[in-house]
């Protein structure tokens, strides 16, 4: 189903950039004549001293009211932590950590109460905003966010660092002013689960490019991380029971590259990362098929006897578990066993998806015995959506990928079993795949599922899209994104933004703010942001860039 798809030439690494960049800027030119009269020198002077409007964040806020004086950060601003819980301390030291460098600022950060400053506020007694949800109120001596749990307080971190000037997330010392307007904010997220994924088998990623992309998710408040640990390419986590898993299948990657795995030690990292981000994480070990790479590190895993040779490629569907074999379900437990010891989170993820080389026997054999031993260790099972064509387990989540060529009996199989009490995330790869090509002319990604520009991977409803599935069991939404074509952080930006917080809003603001015009003139805002985040994003012509953020891009 994934096609493969010409790389890149040995042209220098930013030349098709550049010139696609050329296209774009004469594109955006013209919809900026059209689209309104040129501001006048005043007004633009004007408009770049102002504060950010409340509601001009992305994922947009439940509720926002403005007014009132804003708030001036300054050489004197202190950050408190209130709250008994030494939480909100570390978040006080994360924000405080944000905002040194750009400001110039000390920002010391204390537990002693005052009026002025930052106030960070754990309450318990704020039960309506829920374990995410906070309050942001701004005026003239202060902001103060509230929030009954430190995750809520963390989102509403995420939204005071949007409202400052998006210089603020330069890494040297920038002009200022910092102001934040006035006014108050109160926010919930519509779904409880709201991930990215990052495919780090069919090509890898370091610990440190991981930790990047997990700091970019959280900024749109996404809870999830899911990561992709086994594929064909390229198996990742070092399990002791089975060690050539790691030291032979990890040897290697799409195209030949040298590959790479975690050891436990560095997974861990990750997952410690992820937490202090207030991301859990899900670890995906794909099976019956996308299996290759554990079946030529152990011959005995396949039902001829015989090890496979390492692939480099992207065809899919060719690999399969042996059903027939005790080893194989010995197999999952030991991996399953060792990789969920070392995630705390709830959820453990096996796959299941473009099984073309099992019957269908033997695949429900091996889901029906792998979803059992993910319950031994305590874990609640995702899979993707092929496992409603299995036995969904009570309590286990399908992520549907499907599409709009997806069969009427495929998306009927999910409706059935979303009916029947399984749960589902989101991820319509002809939405919020985020490694689809966005246009035919895009030099990075796939487009078996179709190209995918901004808007389209914005405008759908979570709670809309499977019709006949109940709404109430939409767990959520999730964007993957998928590195047969991506081989570094650059890549991933590429192609995560701008549709990455996109994302972020579906998941997480009330469907009465999910509209086109508007989120577009929210996204362009955050154009100069990501460029001082070293973010090189594609600029779409569908958006209103700024005309600083033009001249550049992917």
């Amino acid at each position: 189903m994934r096609l493969h798809t010409v790389r890149r030439s040995a042209l220098p690494r930013s030349l098709p950039r550049l010139l696609g960049s050329l296209l774009l800027v004469a594109a955006a030119g013209v919809s900026s004549a059209c689209a309104a009269p040129q501001a006048s020198a005043a007004g633009t002077a004007a408009a770049a001293w102002a504060p950010r409007p409340l509601g001009q964040v992305v994922p947009a806020p439940a509720s926002v009211r403005p007014g009132g004086d804003p708030y001036m950060l300054n050489g004197s601003t202190r950050i408190r932590t209130l709250g008994s819980s030494g939480e909100a301390r570390r978040i006080g030291d994360y924000l405080a950590g944000l905002l040194r460098p750009s400001t110039g600022f000390a920002l010391p950060v204390t537990t002693k109460d005052g009026a002025d400053g930052i106030r960070l506020r754990l309450d318990p007694r704020a039960g309506k905003l829920g374990a995410e949800g906070y309050t942001l109120t701004s005026g003239r001596g202060n902001v103060t966010i509230t929030a009954r749990q430190p995750a809520g307080l963390f989102h509403g971190v995420q939204t005071l660092r949007q409202l400052l000037p998006a210089q603020v997330e330069r890494d040297t010392r920038q002009k200022g002013p910092w102001r934040i307007a006035g006014g108050s904010i109160t926010d919930t997220p519509r779904y409880a689960y709201r991930g990215a994924m990052l495919d780090v088998a069919r090509h890898f990623f370091s610990v440190d490019e991981v930790k990047r992309y997990i700091d970019q998710v959280a900024q749109y408040k996404f809870n999830t991380f899911h990561i992709h640990l086994s594929d064909d390419q390229g198996w990742r986590i070092a399990v002791d029971s089975w060690p050539r898993l790691a030291t032979y299948g990890g040897s290697t990657e799409v195209d030949g590259g040298p590959g790479g795995y975690y050891t436990k030690e560095q997974y861990k990292e990750i997952v410690r990362y992820a937490a202090s981000r207030y991301l859990e994480v899900v670890p995906e070990i794909d099976m019956p098929s996308h299996t290759n790479a554990a079946l030529a590190s152990y011959a005995e895993l396949n039902c001829d006897g015989v090890a496979p040779p390492l692939y480099t490629g992207i065809k899919v569907g060719f690999s399969t578990l042996c059903a027939g074999k005790d080893v194989t379900y010995d197999f999952i437990d030991d991996v399953v066993g060792e990789v969920a010891a070392l995630t705390p989170g709830r959820y453990f993820h096996i796959g299941g998806d473009e099984a073309h080389s099992t019957t269908h026997e033997d695949y429900v054999e091996i889901m029906d015995r792998a979803q059992a031993i993910v319950g031994k260790y305590g874990k609640t099972v995702m899979g993707w959506h092929q496992l409603t064509g299995a036995d969904p387990v009570k309590g286990a989540v399908a992520q549907y990928w499907g599409y709009d060529k997806t069969s009427a009996a495929d998306r009927q199989q999910v409706v059935d079993a979303a009916k029947n009490g399984t749960r589902l995330v989101l991820s319509p790869a002809d939405r919020v795949y985020l490694d689809m090509k966005y246009t035919d002319q895009t030099v990075l990604g796939l487009k078996w599922a179709g190209t995918v520009e901004v808007q389209r991977s914005y405008d759908w409803d979570p709670g809309t899209y499977l019709t006949g599935a109940p709404e109430s069991a939409v767990l959520g939404v999730e964007a993957p994104i998928w590195s047969e074509t991506l081989t570094d952080s650059d890549d991933i930006d590429a192609m995560a933004f701008p549709r990455l917080p996109g994302a972020g809003e579906l998941a997480w603001s009330p469907a009465s703010t999910h509209d086109w015009d508007t989120y577009k003139l929210r996204l362009a805002a955050l154009g100069e942001r990501f460029t001082a985040q070293g973010i090189d994003y594609y600029r779409s012509p569908q958006v209103p860039w700024p005309a600083s953020e033009t001249a550049g891009g992917s």
